[in-house]
């Protein structure tokens, strides 16, 4: 499963977002049913960046969400947000 999760980033927070984000990628990582995290920024718009993450199942996403490293996630993170991100899960690649 990956989850996609846009990230809209005050406008002049872009350096100290990302110094944040490189101790914050460790914690979610360190999560159960992890398999990997990255962030991208946006060619378009320096404000937004793209969170992609690999997990076990949607209910593993579910599970870090409820778990105390998430709030030490969102300490690290969502102070820096406009708005709240936009979320969403896909399946595995189409088979070729």
């Amino acid at each position: 499963m990956l989850e996609h999760a846009l990230l809209s980033v005050t406008p002049g927070r872009e350096e100290e977002f990302e110094s944040s984000m490189a101790t914050a990628l460790p914690i979610i990582e360190s999560a159960p049913s992890c398999f990997g995290a990255e962030v991208r920024r946006q060619h378009e718009n320096p404000s937004i960046y793209l969170l992609l993450v690999r997990w076990e199942s949607v209910a593993a996403h579910m599970e870090f969400r409820d778990s105390p490293l998430f709030a030490e996630w969102r300490e690290r993170t969502h102070p820096f947000y406009v708005e709240p991100p936009t979320v969403s899960h896909f399946n595995d690649p189409l088979t070729r």
